[in-house]
Order: structure tokens, then C-alpha cells, then sequence
């Protein structure tokens, strides 16, 4: 996935990611990958996640929705559009995707906070594993106001 990919899980710091990784992709000329994750529980027995025949439908969900964000995110631009947009949906831990995703992009674009629930932290755990194991730069968009 050469360009950018960001990471979108729904949350309002998401859709801050999304549009600021969209302009940025309009200004290079690159491909925008848009990545949001199903989120599936580790097995017991080990690190890989147990994946269940309904997450292929809940990944198909999870995609229209970020479809259509994303869409509304590119219309909004004014002047350049990225070079192109894909929009991937995928079952697994987000941060292990993005970190997977992250070896063949030119940057990474993620939320400083996502869905989590330690609202007192400045940056959460999926953009701190991110930022710390990508294998590319990243870049952390920080909430409103910060």
C-alpha cells in the first residue's frame, strides 16, 4: 500500500485523522488507503485473533460505513483530491493492522485517542503501539483544542 493509510474506527478523533490524511494525500498526489478494524478478541491459548464466520459480515458493515465517511471527506476537499481512495475493511487488533499495514506505505495517519475508555490519557494504546513498532513515519492527530 504505497501513499498513506489511516486508521478509522468511528470515533471523532478518527474522522480528524481521515481528513487531515486526506488533504495531505491531495497535496503529494498519493494514493489514500482508508483501514478500519474489526476488532476480534485474542485467543486464550495466544496472541492470534479468533475470527468467527459473522466478522465477515460485520467487516462488510464496518466498511460501507467508512465508505461512506470517506466519501463525504473527499467531496469536502476543496481543490486537489488524493490520487486515488481505497477503502479496506479487515478483522483482527487494530494496532497490529496498522503496524502490518504500515511496511509498505509512505506514512501513517492515526486519532491521538480512539474508542478507548482512559479518557485522561493524551494519546491511546493503539496510536502509542503505532507510533513505537510502524515501519514508516507516523503521524498523530491530536484531538480538537489539544
Amino acid at each position: 500500500m504505497p501513499g498513506i493509510v489511516v486508521g478509522v474506527d468511528g470515533s471523532p478523533n478518527s474522522h480528524r485523522a481521515l481528513e487531515w490524511a486526506a488533504q495531505e494525500a491531495a497535496v503529494r498526489q498519493v494514493p489514500l488507503t482508508v483501514l478500519t478494524v474489526h476488532v476480534v478478541p485474542a485467543t486464550i491459548w495466544g496472541h492470534n485473533p479468533e475470527r468467527y464466520p459473522q466478522d465477515a459480515d460485520l467487516e462488510q458493515k464496518a466498511q460501507a460505513k467508512v465508505q461512506e465517511l470517506a466519501d463525504q471527506t473527499i467531496a469536502a476537499l476543496t481543490g486537489a483530491k488524493p490520487e486515488s481512495v481505497t477503502v479496506r475493511s479487515i478483522s483482527g487488533t487494530p494496532a497490529e493492522e496498522l503496524i502490518n499495514a504500515s511496511s509498505g506505505a509512505d506514512l501513517v495517519v492515526v486519532g491521538s485517542r480512539g474508542h478507548g475508555g482512559f479518557a485522561e490519557l493524551l494519546m491511546g494504546s493503539v496510536s502509542s503501539q503505532v507510533t513505537h513498532h510502524a515501519h514508516c513515519p507516523v503521524v498523530i492527530v491530536p484531538e480538537a483544542g489539544a
